[in-house]
């Protein structure tokens, strides 16, 4: 497969026609520059909270912990609907799912809210150059007008089957190395569910873009005008690929299987995935469970492109730091969903389990000391909001859903919201401090099935305890605010 050469690597530019008060702690620009502070957004693909960082010793992620320890880390954030197209849409709208909108991973966001100012619109609006690097929305051509650059690797390079840099895009974006593992996945369209290959770091695909984004800070460095870029990582998206040396960082044997790979009890049927996205590979069954030897391979190949990840951030906060533009540069982290690793009989995401829905989040501000663990209860349509603040921009003059972060960034130790509502397939979900409470409604609105967790007692979400009589106070008061609150969501358009 031809690589893309750095020096091939350039810039493409897609059709661009189309007052909140700062804080003393974090303030909204810094005091020593004349411009904006520029950001820089680390956005994951399928990267639940497995990070050393919190509290998962097993992973090895130095890089990632250390921006941690730079920022305001949010253990209790969660996506407001755990597939990635949905999610991303959600998030750069500031607005929720509902029944008709932000529904799949093929959500197009330049179809279902056109009229919608994104946040990177609103930044390109205010002067900001806006570079869309990897994956940020799902499609390639979505709202292209939002960016004054647009990029993914492999995409615009020259084909002998003359598709479209998305049709291109499509085909390649498994990035085998393997000659046989290349083979076959051109016979099949489909491939292996992971893969090891002794490469370099800049051969994988999420290599390429992280050096294109150092590529970009170099470049961003002079400028006069303040930059949002990205960084749209594939990993630890499936086929979990990385070079060998970071499966080497883990020793097999020592890689468990979760202990709860089981239907939790009183559990209905419809909340039980088939984790059809991993039966579409070639090494996987169609039907049933995979055997423990595959599942060990998968959680290791999951590890090992964490692993990965990590150091490629590590390249790009490096030459954030040489440039010295950390000195003015807000950072965000983040992943578009969780993700599920045989919980629950659950492979990949797209549930409304908490592996599913609950993310990383970590927010560094130029002008933070020493970095903090917050609790607060937040969703990812709250960082919208957030960056408009400490950008001290006017928001849009239309809905967002979410609340800015600021305050929680000056206090880690408030609670944040008193809920915030998910949406995964037919479960709406009430996310709380201490609950998840979930009803399935189908096409006529009507609820055919409930869930309810407790988190105090069982945050691995073992037993629904809907029907429990201690709790029908809790669950009349969360499915009322469910049908008040959040009826349009219900309903749709």
């Amino acid at each position: 497969m031809k690589k893309l050469i750095l020096s091939t690597l350039i810039l493409v530019l897609f059709a661009c026609s189309e007052s909140s008060v700062s804080t003393d702690s974090v303030a909204s620009t810094d005091e020593n520059s004349s411009k904006k502070p520029n950001v820089l957004l680390l956005y994951m693909d399928d990267l639940r909270p497995e990070l050393n960082s919190y509290g998962s010793e097993q992973i090895i992620s130095p890089n990632i912990d250390k921006l941690a320890n730079r920022s305001v880390q949010f253990t209790q954030a969660y996506s407001n609907v755990s597939v990635c197209g949905a999610s991303r849409a959600s998030m750069l709208t500031g607005l929720l799912p509902t029944k008709t909108r932000f529904i799949d991973y093929n959500t197009r966001v330049d179809l279902e809210t056109p009229a919608q100012v994104t946040l990177p619109r609103l930044l390109k609006d205010n002067g900001y150059t806006t570079i869309s690097n990897g994956k940020v929305y799902h499609h390639l051509d979505d709202r292209t007008s939002d960016w004054d650059e647009v990029w993914r690797p492999y995409a615009f390079d020259k084909n002998e089957q003359g598709l479209s840099p998305l049709d291109y895009w499509q085909s390649l974006w498994k990035d085998y190395q393997l000659p046989e593992n290349i083979e076959l996945y051109k016979a099949t369209d489909l491939g292996p569910s992971f893969e090891r290959a002794d490469v370099s770091d800049n051969t994988y695909i999420d290599g390429i873009l992280t050096d294109k984004v150092v590529s970009d800070l170099k470049r961003l460095k002079n400028s006069d005008k303040p930059f949002l870029l990205t960084a749209g990582f594939i990993a630890p998206h499936l086929p979990f690929n990385a070079p060998s040396k970071y499966w080497d960082m883990y020793d097999r044997k020592d890689i468990k299987l979760p202990n709860n790979n089981y239907v939790p009890k009183n559990a209905p049927k419809v909340s039980i995935s088939n984790w059809g996205e991993l039966r579409a590979y070639t090494d996987i069954p169609k039907q049933g469970p995979v055997s423990d030897e595959t599942a060990i391979s998968l959680i290791h190949g999951y590890y090992a492109t964490v692993s990965y990840v990590d150091a490629l951030i590590g390249q790009i906060m490096t030459t954030l730091t040489d440039l010295e533009l950390d000195k003015n540069t807000i950072v965000i982290f983040v992943s578009d969903h969780g993700y599920n690793l045989q919980e629950h009989t659950q492979w990949a995401k797209y549930t409304t389990y908490r592996t599913s829905t609950r993310v990383p989040l970590m927010l560094h501000v130029p002008t933070m000391g020493k970095g903090s663990t917050t609790d607060a209860l937040v969703d990812l349509v709250d960082v919208y909001p957030t960056l408009v603040e400490l950008l001290d921009l006017e928001l849009p003059k239309h809905e967002l859903a979410g609340k800015s972060l600021v305050p929680v960034l000056n206090d880690p130790t408030l609670k944040g919201k008193d809920h915030v509502f998910l949406k995964n397939g037919k479960g709406y979900t009430i996310q709380t401090h201490q609950y998840s409470y979930t009803e399935f409604i189908n096409d006529k609105n009507k609820t055919f099935a409930r869930m309810l967790y407790d988190h105090r007692t069982d945050v691995d979400e073992n037993i629904n305890v809907v029907d429990e009589a201690d709790y029908a106070d809790v669950v009349t008061k969360l499915s009322t605010l469910l049908h008040t609150k959040y009826a349009s969501n219900i309903i749709g358009d």
